[in-house]
């Protein structure tokens, strides 16, 4: 997998990265969801100088530009609810992009320590011979983005596949390292030490869900 960790490198992100972690910060919840809204475009202004480019004529008022494009293949799929603020951002670059969506939660039954992933709703386009960027905005296990990229197969076979997080851990890096092809790419603004016995990313910035969008109703 070529692993691209934006926090290796100071820049404006720094800033966005510093308010969705700042447990004073992210109390206003319109601000943390333009803040994650704000770090997917950063991130996909990055993957895109990966993507492929074909060259173009453009028509300007005073006569003809060439310029190279991205390919408009890209289907953009992100994981309900927390993924919602991370696919804005990334649809502001990529306008163009075909759209999907996937749920995909932890399922604790009597020991709140361990856990699987269901997936139940899932909408999406063909697959075959596009570009997939899956994007989630925490990379904690690394199970919940392997088992959407699961879920999505039936769909066809991506010529290209793109994960994109905001914090990860180091766990859940290294799990999609091991469980995704070896083209794969994964696209994160920082990577955290560890998890706690819960699954949750220390030092992380708590539920992004739940920072987003409020607290879900626990049945």
């Amino acid at each position: 997998m070529n692993i691209h960790n934006l926090s290796l490198q100071n820049s404006i992100l720094n800033q966005f990265i510093s308010e969705i972690r700042d447990v004073n910060i992210q109390k206003d919840s319109m601000r943390f969801r333009r803040n994650i809204e704000r770090i997917g475009e950063v991130l996909g202004y990055e993957m895109s100088k990966s993507l492929s480019f074909d060259p173009k004529v453009v028509e300007t008022p005073l006569g003809n530009c060439k310029i190279d494009l991205p390919q408009k293949d890209i289907v953009l799929c992100s994981i309900l609810r927390a993924g919602v603020p991370l696919h804005n951002g990334l649809l502001n670059y990529f306008d163009t992009a075909e759209n999907a969506f996937i749920s995909a939660y932890r399922h604790h039954e009597e020991n709140p320590e361990s856990f699987e992933i269901i997936v139940e709703y899932l909408a999406c386009p063909d697959l075959e011979n596009k570009t997939l960027i899956l994007a989630d905005p925490m990379l904690a296990t690394g199970k919940s983005m392997h088992a959407t990229y699961e879920a999505l197969k039936p769909f066809g076979t991506p010529k290209a596949v793109h994960l994109v997080s905001i914090i990860g851990s180091q766990q859940g890096v290294n799990y999609v390292n091991e469980n995704f092809d070896d083209n794969t790419h994964l696209w994160i603004a920082a990577i955290d030490k560890r998890l706690n016995k819960y699954g949750y990313i220390i030092p992380g910035l708590g539920d992004a869900g739940d920072l987003a969008f409020g607290k879900k109703l626990q049945h």
